[in-house]
């Protein structure tokens, strides 16, 4: 059962709703255009705001759901490992899907879903960290490897401050991966900001 709901959370990652969605507007291929991932921000560049901002919904969605369907299958007196496991495996699917040949986006929305399940007051301080550094450089990059590096000490400062984080290690260990994944993912990024050459945030073409 609980391989079952791994698998399932992955899947759930996996649906590669950007690429659907440019596919559908105007039959490109967004792995082609920009930075070739399927994620928002692409989107955005690639087919405008309205289709950037639906992208963003169903990816953080998905890995709201992939969360949720956990709980509910592992019900009351299941291990919330497998839980956190699954929101780990929807941001890997998100990263990694089977059917875009194991290529796709950088999973910052599809983390921010998982976490804002299994530690929704972290959130809202990764999301002022991120507001904030996109109002002060233009740098979406930029934005989302610092939100996520704040994730976990948000996770600490909601757990020792506000009150106890339920499940606190399993929930403080998929803060801690999936905001290391996304880093990681943004390893190009990273190297671009430091050479100079990283394209600052624009609404691109209008939807």
């Amino acid at each position: 059962m609980s391989l079952t709901i791994l698998l399932l959370g992955y899947l759930c990652g996996s649906i590669p709703f950007g690429y659907l969605i440019v596919r559908l507007k105007s039959g490109e291929d967004i792995r082609q255009s920009g930075s070739g991932a399927t994620g928002a921000n692409n989107v955005t560049r690639t087919a405008g705001k309205g289709a950037g901002i639906l992208t963003l919904f169903l990816d953080a969605l998905k890995g709201a759901v992939a969360v949720l369907l956990a709980r509910w299958l592992v019900g009351d007196s299941g291990t919330p490992w497998v839980v956190a496991g699954a929101g780990i495996l929807a941001v890997c699917g998100h990263c990694y899907p089977v059917w875009l040949k194991f290529k796709a986006g950088k999973g910052v929305a599809t983390a921010l879903g998982v976490f804002l399940v299994i530690a929704p007051w972290a959130v809202l301080g990764s999301m002022a960290v991120f507001l904030a550094t996109v109002a002060l450089t233009r740098y979406i990059s930029l934005g989302s490897i610092l939100a996520a590096a704040f994730i976990p000490l948000g996770g600490l400062i909601e757990h020792y401050l506000r009150g106890p984080l339920p499940n606190f290690a399993p929930v403080m260990t998929a803060l801690t991966l999936v905001a290391t994944l996304v880093i990681a993912k943004h390893h190009e990024n990273i190297g671009r900001l430091l050479a100079g050459r990283e394209s600052r945030f624009s609404t691109g073409p209008k939807s």
